[in-house]
């Protein structure tokens, strides 16, 4: 089955390839060519973190106050879509930047109609800003996002090619899920999203692929529907 519409939930990691902190030009070049072989048999959604430049939970010895912090990781994510948009005309693929929170010099608001018809026009659509309000995460906004537009799944990259019952990094015993219902999830307390985005997924039955991004054509295969990563429905 191939998906007509997919949201893809990308975090800002992803940019800093080998670094700690910041975006890496080549990485940065991967990931948007890696969207434009998608862009060609779907409509794209992308939802970008930030934690790349700045995240809460990374920040939370800094003395700065959680909303202010927070408003920082949604500004931290405009960066991310901007740079993601320049990369993705290199790469001759037409595409827009909505936020949620409102910079207009840099990017269209957010309104659905406006994203539907972008889509509808061909262009990959990255939504910036998180939800536009503290205490959430970008994986929120996806699963916001994701629904709004009617995307059929969330294609979640990490770097690790789907769900485990412990971290395969630390237990050679790992077991890999290749699907898993969204109730054995909670059962057995796997991190597969935050959970307000896991329980609105849930509610709304809207499937999510869990895939490794860094491997080869691995964001094509997840979209065309094929077997890869974790299943979660």
């Amino acid at each position: 089955m191939r998906y007509k519409r997919i949201m893809l939930k990308l975090s800002g990691e992803v940019f800093s390839g080998k670094h700690a902190f910041g975006i890496d030009k080549p990485t940065l070049t991967h990931v948007a060519k890696q969207i434009a072989a998608v862009a060609d048999i779907a409509q794209v959604v992308v939802v970008v973190g930030g934690g790349n430049i700045w995240r809460f939970r990374d920040t939370k010895d800094s003395g700065i106050e959680r909303t202010v912090s927070d408003a920082m990781g949604m500004l931290a994510t405009i960066m991310n879509s901007v740079a993601l948009q320049s990369a993705l005309e290199a790469a001759k693929i037409e595409s827009r930047v909505l936020s949620a929170v409102d910079v207009p010099q840099l990017a269209e608001p957010f309104i659905k109609r406006r994203a539907q018809r972008h889509l509808e026009k061909g262009r990959v659509v990255i939504c910036a800003g998180g939800t536009g309000n503290p205490y959430f995460t970008t994986d929120s906004a996806a699963a916001l996002r994701a629904l709004e537009l009617g995307c059929d799944v969330i294609l979640k990259a990490t770097n690790v090619d789907g769900v485990y019952d412990k971290d395969p990094k630390k237990f050679r015993s790992a077991k890999k899920y290749d699907e898993l219902t969204f109730q054995q999830a909670i059962e057995q307390r796997l991190q597969v999203m935050d959970q307000a985005a896991f329980s609105l997924c849930q509610d709304q039955k809207l499937p999510i692929v869990v895939f490794n991004f860094f491997t080869s054509g691995a964001l094509l295969k997840a979209a065309k529907g094929e077997r890869i990563g974790t299943v979660v429905h």
